[in-house]
């Protein structure tokens, strides 16, 4: 768990910092065994710690989305990232996957974005929320498990993100808390690759919620698909989220490859993508 690979390709928020200040701990100073073995708690203390919400470490930026718009008359989608260098959040609220955020080797290689998008199905508001597990890289294939449950962790947080940030719309339009909050978790690793449902929002930011399985739990049925024909109680009629469609998809074909036009967890949005 705490190896350099391991390290390198958590979620970096999850990532343990080097040790600060060593002249000025009394640990530093003991023999090298010991230093060693304070070092291996550090990555333990961070991953199993509180997650906590910080309002200050937020940077959020609306690109051509009205903050009062109803988002079942205009497109709304969440692209949140992580910073290694100043350690803040930044969320993008557009009508599509923010994809200057996604570029660059550490976003590509360590994969921690989280994405969704606010949907409405036969007149119902829901928020659907996309995780990348494992897939494209080898080594996150091995640290699967691991890269699952701090997603999970992480995910209350990453949700008061997205009401934070998103604070107009959620005072103009209350009644989207109790909107139910599907989780897709994508990775070529069976196990991993599901769809949970985490409850309405308002409790799905709540940190009891992983007091196992209160409300959160795998998902017997995906959620409903939109109309197949134009219609007025569903919008959008296509997803933002070009991986979207996977899990529909891989649960009609029941296979784990070449789905949704490549293997899981493989494919970065992209315009072209997003255009279809």
């Amino acid at each position: 768990m705490c190896s350099l690979a391991t390290n390198l390709l958590l979620p970096s928020k999850m990532k343990p910092a080097f040790l600060e200040k060593k002249s000025n701990s009394s640990l530093f100073l003991n023999n090298t065994r010991s230093m060693r073995k304070n070092k291996s708690l550090v990555p333990v203390a961070r991953l199993f710690g509180p997650a906590i919400f910080e309002a200050s470490k937020l940077k959020v930026m609306f690109l051509g989305v009205d903050e009062k718009k109803h988002p079942s008359k205009l497109p709304r989608t969440y692209t949140l990232t992580h910073s290694d260098v100043t350690a803040k959040l930044t969320l993008a609220i557009s009508q599509s996957i923010n994809n200057s955020q996604l570029q660059g080797w550490a976003n590509k290689l360590f994969r921690d974005e989280v994405v969704a998008e606010w949907k409405k199905v036969k007149g119902k508001m829901s928020l659907h929320v996309h995780c990348h597990i494992s897939g494209g890289h080898p080594l996150l294939d091995s640290i699967a498990k691991l890269r699952y449950y701090i997603f999970c962790k992480e995910l209350p947080v990453v949700l008061e993100a997205f009401v934070h940030g998103d604070g107009n719309l959620m005072n103009n339009y209350p009644e989207l808390q109790d909107s139910p909050v599907w989780v897709y978790f994508h990775s070529n690793v069976p196990e991993y690759n599901k769809v949970e449902c985490w409850g309405p929002l308002w409790e799905a930011t709540s940190h009891h919620h992983h007091n196992k399985n209160r409300t959160r739990k795998k998902s017997e049925t995906l959620p409903e698909l939109p109309c197949p024909h134009e219609c007025k109680c569903c919008f959008p009629s296509v997803s933002s989220i070009p991986w979207s469609h996977r899990h529909y998809q891989h649960q009609n074909s029941g296979t784990e490859e070449n789905v949704g036009g490549g293997e899981f967890g493989i494919s970065m949005p992209n315009s072209e993508n997003l255009k279809g």
